[in-house]
């Protein structure tokens, strides 16, 4: 026997074919998305013996391997998460900080206005043709402060509509995904070029949420969302939905159905856009929304207020210019109920009560035997008892909550949202130019008042017994026993003495509070009326800058600014977060590409290298042919 030369050369002419084969699909490949370069692994076939000796068979490729690292993907994988959920916050902030930086500016600009419009009433009272304008300023920030709250409420929705699109899209990747391990089951896992579809999947798949991968046994891998969700075990497909709002239809929440079942699934913990969408209208646009009409309660209360403590060109005490605080228009979505409550407690509502003393924020009401009623602030955690007297629920910053039948069971829970709807709902509701109350009654302190008392007025009701336009009404006071006693022009008393709890008093159609302290002291509103009179008028102006909002620490406008200056601190923080990010994700992908990617200066050098090898084992095949011949020649 002799060593086998042509078979050797066969197997050479064909392992180098092999290798330029793998070679040559790596350069075809090398823009493809999601390619992993591969390599095909040489062997000698088993030597044979030939007298004392052992002589070589040839070569053949005994693997093509797909050149994958999984730390690298799984890397690549938290890095894109990372910047997907970055560059979604930073693409939602930014629109916002826009609504509020161009159409924005226009809420605070047409409420300075509407001052300045009240300080020209102020100068010229009687003038019905600067009335009617100042009525128009009040319907042009009413109107402002309505489109405001529209492009807010457009907003949510294009997001709600967004979180949809996403999920979708995730339930298609993993149908796709269940195919592709039965595909790999078949096969052991073997197939890259499935390998890498399913790699190109789930690093989509990372860009809507936090994606942990679980490699099975039989090839396939089993995908789960955030460390929770499973959305693929082997080839059976889950996926994940919305459902309807609860206790709020217009924001649905997320849930995963496997068979039959359905799990509420919490945003928060997945990451990437879903997250990134869910964290924008929970976290920003609902706080905007609230404050938004934190703003807008705060205007109607105002002036309404002011309006109640003056007289309109009719001689009238005034009336509302704006719909009531507590008008069922402006009390939309203050209350949202649970679907899983057992209670039959019905016509739960939310009653304003000190617009001042309003935080903006949302809370959380709920009801358990052990506790009793505890309202909780969904933003600091802080926790209320609440205090139910009759049907009336009192200890909320600024509002009550009226249970209207029925009783709450234990476990019972509602959303309070006191600022919601405001925004939406606030209008003008005087149609009168004559209707503003430009003129006050005239607050005089007896000369022979000893005491330190001073009294300041908060509104007045011309339907009470006791009150007169025209006329004038004297409180003599005593803060040490808490009593007043109600005198007529005449000095005639409007009745026995009477006593007042805390330092307010209402009574015979006045509202006003006490500070200081005094036994025989005396004050006198002079109710009478004159057209050129502008008092209530001068102090309406005088608001603009009054610290009325929060518990005395905000104006108006500031609450609004405020609102405006987080949004774009929100949006700053949020490119500062893309950029760190996307290094982050780009330090991910050039590890991947150096390992997995093809670098087709190498294959260029590859290709030579076994171009080469392949003629050369051509040539071992015409050397053995030539040998044949040779010694056929000999023996003719």
């Amino acid at each position: 026997m002799s060593v086998d030369l042509l078979n050797i050369a066969r197997t050479g002419v064909q392992a180098s074919q092999a290798q330029l084969g793998v070679t040559s699909n790596n350069i075809a490949n090398a823009n493809t998305e999601g390619y992993n370069r591969q390599v095909a692994t040489q062997a000698s076939t088993e030597s044979q013996r030939y007298g004392n000796n052992f002589y070589g068979t040839g070569t053949y490729v005994s693997d093509v391997k797909r050149v994958y690292n999984e730390f690298a993907a799984r890397e690549l994988r938290i890095g894109q998460t990372s910047m997907s959920a970055a560059e979604t916050s930073y693409d939602k902030l930014s629109e916002l900080d826009q609504i509020y930086s161009q159409i924005g500016s226009m809420v605070p600009e047409n409420l300075n206005n509407f001052f300045a419009s009240i300080n020209n009433v102020a100068d010229l009272p009687t003038d019905l043709g600067i009335r009617s304008s100042s009525l128009s300023s009040a319907e042009q920030m009413a109107n402002t402060i309505n489109q405001m709250q529209s492009l807010l409420d457009g907003q949510t929705t294009q997001t709600n509509s967004q979180i949809e699109s996403i999920t979708t899209r995730i339930n298609e990747i993993g149908k796709e995904l269940g195919s592709i391990n039965l595909e790999l089951m078949k096969s052991q896992g073997e197939d890259s070029q499935v390998l890498d579809k399913q790699d190109a999947l789930i690093l989509e798949l990372s860009e809507y949420a936090q994606v942990n991968v679980i490699p099975l046994d039989t090839g396939a891998k089993s995908i789960m969302l955030g460390g929770s969700v499973m959305l693929v075990s082997g080839e059976v497909s889950m996926s994940i939905g919305t459902s309807i709002g609860d206790p709020y239809p217009n924001e649905p929440g997320l849930n995963a159905s496997i068979g039959d079942k359905t799990l509420n699934v919490d945003p928060s913990k997945l990451g990437g856009q879903l997250g990134a969408l869910f964290s924008f209208r929970d976290d920003t646009l609902l706080p905007a929304s609230a404050e938004l009409g934190q703003m807008a309660l705060g205007i109607a209360d105002t002036f309404n207020e002011m309006q109640s403590k003056g007289f309109d060109l009719n001689g009238d005490v005034g009336s509302n210019l704006f719909r009531d605080i507590n008008d069922p228009l402006m009390a939309l979505g203050r209350v949202g109920e649970y679907s899983t409550n057992t209670g039959t407690a019905a016509g739960v509502s939310v009653n304003i009560d000190d617009v001042g003393a309003l935080s903006g924020g949302n809370y959380k009401l709920s009801f358990t035997t052990a506790d009793g009623y505890q309202l909780t602030d969904t933003q600091t955690g802080e926790k209320t008892t609440l205090t139910l007297t009759g049907s009336e629920l009192t200890g909320g910053a600024g509002f009550s909550i009226n249970i209207a039948s029925g009783a709450m069971n234990d476990g019972d829970k509602f959303d309070i949202r006191p600022t919601a709807g405001a925004a939406s709902s606030l209008s003008v509701v005087m149609i009168d130019p004559k209707g503003i109350a430009a003129a006050g009654p005239t607050l005089t302190a007896d000369t022979s008042n000893s005491g330190s008392t001073a009294i300041s007025l908060n509104s007045m009701d011309s339907t009470v017994t006791g009150f007169q336009v025209g006329s004038t009404i004297t409180f003599k006071l005593d803060t040490t026993l808490n009593s007043y006693e109600a005198f007529t022009s005449a000095g005639v008393s409007l009745g026995p003495s009477a006593t007042y709890t805390g330092n307010n008093i209402n009574a015979f159609g006045m509202d006003f509070d006490i500070t200081g302290s005094g036994t025989a002291d005396s004050f006198t509103f002079d109710l009478a009326f004159a057209e050129g009179n502008n008092n209530n008028a001068v102090a309406i102006a005088g608001l603009s800058n009054s610290k009325l909002m929060n518990n005395g620490t905000g104006t108006l406008t500031s609450v609004f600014e405020n609102t405006k200056l987080d949004i774009g601190s929100q949006t700053k923080s949020a490119e500062v977060r893309v950029g760190s990010a996307t290094a982050i994700y780009q330090q991910a992908s050039d590890r991947v590409q150096s390992e997995s990617g093809v670098n087709l200066d190498e294959e260029a050098a590859n290709l030579l290298r076994f171009q080469q090898s392949y003629q050369a084992a051509a040539r071992i095949m015409t050397t053995a042919q030539t040998i044949f011949d040779t010694l056929f020649s000999s023996v003719r």
